[in-house]
């Protein structure tokens, strides 16, 4: 983990996220916090990592979700050499469904 993003502020703010209930009260809070902009940067960067994983090209995700390829390297990136909270998010949705 960065030791760059790890401080007070950013902690109360996932305590903030964990405290949701569920997605309607994730829609309202995350439109208070964020613009539409970030938002749907945000779940764009998410689509791309899970059509990653899913094996789909650049083209193929470049086409379906609009993300520039320099987007889909970024998140390319994050899938090979970061944290693997994406995979760890992945994994739990999928045991959820």
């Amino acid at each position: 983990m960065s030791k760059k993003i790890k401080t007070p502020a950013v902690d109360h703010l996932f305590e903030a996220i964990l405290s949701l209930k569920d997605s309607e009260e994730c829609y309202i809070f995350f439109e208070d916090i964020c613009t539409v902009n970030e938002l749907l940067s945000l779940s764009q960067r998410f689509e791309v990592a899970r059509m990653l994983r899913n094996q789909k090209t650049y083209l193929e995700i470049a086409e379906k979700t609009g993300a520039s390829t320099a987007t889909i390297s970024r998140v390319n990136r994050s899938l090979n050499y970061g944290n693997d909270g994406y995979d760890m998010v992945f994994q739990r949705m999928k045991n959820n469904s």
